[in-house]
């Protein structure tokens, strides 16, 4: 029996717009962390530090659904194109100015504009799901295996990013990762036979994918999961850092993301069937619960073994979100859809980082823990609150009016 793997990576582009996003993703794991390591490198302030990380977060934020809601109507590489050369040149002022010591405004400033970078994880997953809308099983393999795709990404991006501003010069890492999110949107853009078919703006009905009531759980719960990444990041290269070691942040960080890739890979393998409501709050639940043995890790191999630990619980979680994206947002919002779980996330790391960043300057990098560990319980209370809008049929998801809309035009078009 061939490996469902495989199988989805037959059609035909598959595997180009796979390698394409996998480049434009890599600043997501490279950019922020670059960012803490360059500032701790040339003022040793975590405080400054995660501040900046959270102002690249929260502009990602901010403009991630409205490129997304621009691409839904134009195109990807209408839209991609011109918004990544503004944000490489935000990065390249950013670099500039920290490496000449401007005044801290202006390193928020550029850090704002560096911020709006469009979410290639969805444009990605957006190919995907236009490739293999009737077939559930299969989508379900290529959102595992882009869920992997996203953990390699963390892998590599980390290691890559501390160890050139560490080892060569404070400014490497993030002027890499600008380097491959060029390159990454560029070759995605340039594949138009995979690109989904923007829908006349006649079918952009009903508002912001947001209104969807399941998406806002989803987002929420997010918020505060990504705030669980964003603190763990900057409280393990501080932590790394008291210990003489900090080169090996990256390495330890490599590991929480290993795990999730493995866990994603068997993931991907499974054709499991239930209310997978169900299976994404078990699995924030268990995020939110693997959190607490990080306080008790007193050096950095117990670090790494409870980073390990915890990241298994990361990629299925994700997958399931996609899945739940898919099921209650319109297909003509799909692209914003997802991107919206991205901005939650990216709203939490930026509220992460930040917060740790200044636990740590005032208590130190163990007390640091406690972020991610109050940011778990919050991810699993919303998560809880909220499951009954989850578990039951979507009332305007991808199956909806919308959509009803879409197949009659379809149909139009092949007769």
């Amino acid at each position: 029996m061939p490996s469902p793997y495989r199988v989805i990576f037959s059609a035909p582009g598959t595997k180009g717009f796979s390698a394409a996003g996998f480049f434009g993703r890599m600043p997501l794991s490279m950019m922020g962390i670059g960012v803490v390591t360059m500032i701790s490198q040339l003022t040793g302030r975590y405080g400054l530090a995660g501040a900046l990380s959270a102002t690249l977060a929260m502009s990602a934020a901010v403009c991630g659904p409205q490129v997304s809601r621009l691409v839904d109507r134009y195109g990807q590489r209408r839209v991609l194109r011109p918004i990544t050369l503004v944000a490489v040149a935000a990065v390249a002022g950013l670099l500039i100015c920290a490496q000449q010591g401007a005044p801290e405004w202006t390193l928020f400033v550029f850090a704002v504009g560096a911020g709006c970078v469009p979410s290639v994880g969805s444009m990605v997953r957006s190919r995907w799901a236009a490739i293999y809308r009737g077939s559930s099983r299969d989508l379900h393999t290529a959102y595992s295996w882009e869920s992997i795709v996203d953990e390699v990404c963390f892998i590599f991006g980390p290691i890559i990013s501390i160890g050139l501003s560490t080892a060569w010069f404070p400014e490497a890492g993030p002027l890499i990762a600008a380097a491959f999110l060029l390159v990454g949107v560029f070759w995605l853009t340039a594949q138009r036979a995979t690109e989904p078919v923007p829908r006349p703006k006649s079918q952009h009905t009903g508002g912001s994918a947001l209104r969807s009531p399941g998406l806002q759980v989803l987002v929420a719960t997010f918020v505060a999961t990504g705030a669980i990444f964003g603190g763990v990041d900057v409280v393990t290269v501080a932590f790394a850092e008291e210990r003489g070691h900090k080169a090996a942040a990256s390495l330890v960080l490599a590991v929480y993301a290993l795990g999730s890739c493995l866990a994603g890979a068997v993931f991907g393998l499974l054709h499991l069937k239930g209310n997978p409501g169900t299976r994404w709050l078990v699995g924030v639940c268990a995020m939110a619960v693997s959190m607490i043995p990080l306080q008790l890790a007193g050096n950095l191999p117990l670090l790494a073994v409870a980073l390990f630990v915890a990241g298994l619980a990361i990629a299925p979680t994700m997958v399931t979100t996609m899945a739940l994206v898919e099921a209650h947002v319109p297909r003509t919002k799909l692209t914003e859809g997802m991107t919206w779980t991205s901005t939650g996330l990216a709203v939490g790391v930026a509220l992460g980082s930040s917060a740790a960043g200044w636990v740590v300057d005032a208590a130190g990098a163990k007390a640091g823990y406690a972020v991610p560990v109050a940011a778990g319980a919050l991810a699993a209370a919303v998560a809880f609150l909220g499951y009954r809008r989850l578990a039951g049929p979507a009332a305007t998801g991808g199956r909806g009016e919308d959509d009803r809309h879409l197949r009659t035009d379809d149909d139009e078009r092949v007769a």
